[in-house]
């Protein structure tokens, strides 16, 4: 095995955002076997090192690529873009951002007044409404990706901001839950 190939390689997978997540957790399962530390239990110390750092490697590749934010952002990276810190996005975006992120608010604050069931009902549409954001952004990262990378890049920031609403209902949800 080679640690210079990129994480598509590592798989034997072709280097694209749209990829069959099914075929990636029977590749993973395959390497992580073929490498795993407990089948060098009587190696040399090198070999030991070898297998640890191969089944790091894998574990890494296949945690990027099995996500789609992820995997765009390393994308973008294999083509030397880099995300920023603080991008500048389209006005109308951001403040859809803030009617979105105000909407979870309320929701929050409901179940105080009118209990958990009316929150939950109105917490599932509203995460019904992000999925459907974050499947109109990885459509317009993959019908972007590789011929027009600022375009794809945009939709990786997009991503990343209702990621994070998403992650922020589910622990909403699991706040009402009693998680």
């Amino acid at each position: 095995m080679d640690f210079n190939q990129n994480y598509f390689e590592i798989f034997q997978l072709p280097v694209a955002f749209d990829l069959d997540v099914d075929e990636l957790a029977t590749r993973y399962r395959q390497l992580q076997a073929s490498v795993h530390p407990d089948k060098f239990a009587s190696a040399t110390e090198h070999e030991k090192r070898l297998s640890l750092q191969w089944a790091t490697q894998i574990n890494g590749a296949y945690d990027t690529l099995r996500s789609d934010l992820a995997r765009a952002i390393y994308l973008l990276e294999l083509n030397d873009v880099h995300i920023e810190e603080n991008p500048q996005l389209a006005p109308d975006f951001l403040m859809a951002q803030i009617e979105l992120r105000e909407q979870l608010d309320e929701i929050g604050e409901a179940d105080v007044l009118d209990g958990s069931d009316g929150s939950l009902a109105k917490l599932e549409t509203f995460k019904k409404e992000v999925n459907q954001h974050l499947g109109d952004y990885r459509s317009e990262f993959a019908a972007a990706y590789p011929d027009d990378v600022p375009v794809a890049q945009m939709a990786v920031y997009k991503l990343q901001f209702l990621g994070t609403l998403r992650a922020s209902a589910d622990k909403l949800e699991e706040k009402l839950l009693d998680y």
